[in-house]
């Protein structure tokens, strides 16, 4: 089991990865041709504010997904530090678990329904289907739920599964 889940982790934290980066690269340059439209050419190039603006919505919540497959996600360890390791095992399987309950009813169902009902409603500039954009939510709710099953899994059985933050 421990051999699967480390297999999937390490495929979930480079495709994660990889897309963020892609992402965030294509957003640096919409930026630069909008600025070099603008300022240069005296015209600017009105469909990359929008593009823009959803890549960034992507950008989010691919993040998130990744911020919860490496554990890296913020964390108020306050109450947590104070605990005997016992008592972190079951807080961290408490939060976690609620962090899928989270995952599978409000960002991948609700997330799916935002998407179907906006398929009829359009972009205002590039002209298309919002539930393009909004279809992220229920992906990347499908990347946590995984990253919370094998999160609780590491909570449970005290045993780490290696290839979530590596290089």
């Amino acid at each position: 089991m421990k051999e699967i889940l480390t297999v999937v982790k390490k495929v979930m934290t480079k495709l994660l990865a990889g897309i963020a980066t892609v992402l965030l690269s294509v957003m640096t340059l919409l930026v630069l041709y909008q600025v070099f439209t603008r300022y240069v050419l005296n015209s600017p190039a009105a469909f990359t504010e929008e593009l823009v603006r959803y890549f960034l919505i992507w950008t989010g919540f691919i993040g998130a997904a990744y911020a919860f497959v490496t554990r890296e996600h913020m964390a108020l360890v306050l109450l947590r530090d104070k605990l005997n390791p016992a008592g972190k095992r079951v807080l961290m399987t408490v939060i976690d678990v609620l962090i899928l309950v989270f995952a599978i009813f409000v960002i991948t169902i609700g997330g799916f329904k935002l998407a179907v009902s906006a398929k009829q409603v359009y972009s205002a500039l590039l002209g298309i289907p919002r539930s393009l954009v909004y279809a992220m939510a229920p992906i990347s709710g499908l990347f946590i739920i995984v990253a919370q099953i094998i999160n609780i899994y590491e909570d449970v059985t005290g045993i780490s599964i290696e290839g979530g933050n590596e290089s």
